[in-house]
């Protein structure tokens, strides 16, 4: 019977507390600033007493049960033959980024303050630079080091990017255009490592680890259709007054596709490890 380790449980659930503790404490003592608006313009009206966007801010307790569920996974020792997990902590460190993803999109949404939206889009960026550094290490076939440098490398470069302050059509912030533009870096490397993988002849044993890419399809999939839901509601299908956000369902779907992205890197399987 296969072993389960919980410390990756362990180390998301406590990133989990520290950041939705440090959150309430942030929120009650207005340590985010005053309320300028920031996220007002995603339909949901503002009401008062420390919430003020409460369907778009508990939403984002999504992204914390993604996390969880991720590092839980994680924990399966049966699972150690797969290419993520052979990169010791890069598995667990993700997990935890999912997880952050919940209180600081909550920051915004809580307090409309315009530190609370420099959070979310923060958070957003560490989790597009997971993705892209995670994909650009794995096609030059490099380890953990190559992998910090490119992350801290694209995190910098969006915050540098993310100090345009004009409005941009779609998009509206450059910060968003620097998220983007990471991801679909990620989904272009993902795509041409699953090629690479497959070029060897059918009579010879493959040697380069290879993806499910259905895990992949679900979770772009996925992400398409929250930033459809994202983009018609906040106007056209819009009531501030009511529970029921297309925003919340954006923070929703995002979860469903971080989690979704880590199933796809689960599935690669080295050539030696393969069952």
């Amino acid at each position: 019977m296969p072993t389960r380790s919980l410390r990756p449980l362990a180390y998301a659930a406590l990133t989990a507390v520290v950041s939705t503790g440090l959150l309430v404490l942030a929120v009650g003592n207005g340590w985010l600033g005053p309320d300028v608006g920031r996220g007002a313009n995603f339909c949901e009206a503002a009401r008062d007493g420390w919430v003020k966007q409460p369907a778009n801010s508990f939403s984002n307790l999504g992204f914390v049960g993604a996390g969880l569920l991720v590092a839980w996974r994680v924990g399966r020792r049966d699972q150690l033959g797969d290419v993520l997990s052979q990169h010791d902590g890069l598995a667990t460190a993700y997990a935890c980024v999912v997880v952050i993803l919940g209180p600081a999109s909550a920051a915004m949404h809580a307090t409309q303050a315009e530190h609370g939206g420099d959070l979310d889009l923060l958070s957003m960026y560490l989790v597009a630079a997971f993705a892209a550094a995670y994909a650009l290490m794995r096609w030059v076939r490099q380890g953990r080091v190559l992998f910090a440098q490119l992350f801290l490398l694209f995190v910098a470069a969006c915050e540098l990017i993310g100090l345009y302050d004009g409005t941009l059509p779609v998009v509206e912030q450059a910060g968003n255009v620097a998220f983007a533009a990471l991801l679909l870096s990620a989904v272009v490397l993902e795509i041409r490592l699953w090629l690479r993988a497959g070029r060897a002849p059918a009579t010879a044993p493959r040697t380069e680890p290879r993806t499910d890419l259905g895990w992949g399809a679900a979770a772009l999939g996925a992400i398409l259709v929250a930033f459809a839901i994202w983009n018609v509601t906040k106007s056209v299908w819009c009531d501030p007054d009511s529970l029921l956000q297309g925003h919340a369902a954006w923070h929703l779907l995002d979860a469903a596709s971080a989690y979704l992205l880590f199933r796809l890197w689960a599935s690669e399987w080295s050539a030696q490890w393969k069952p």
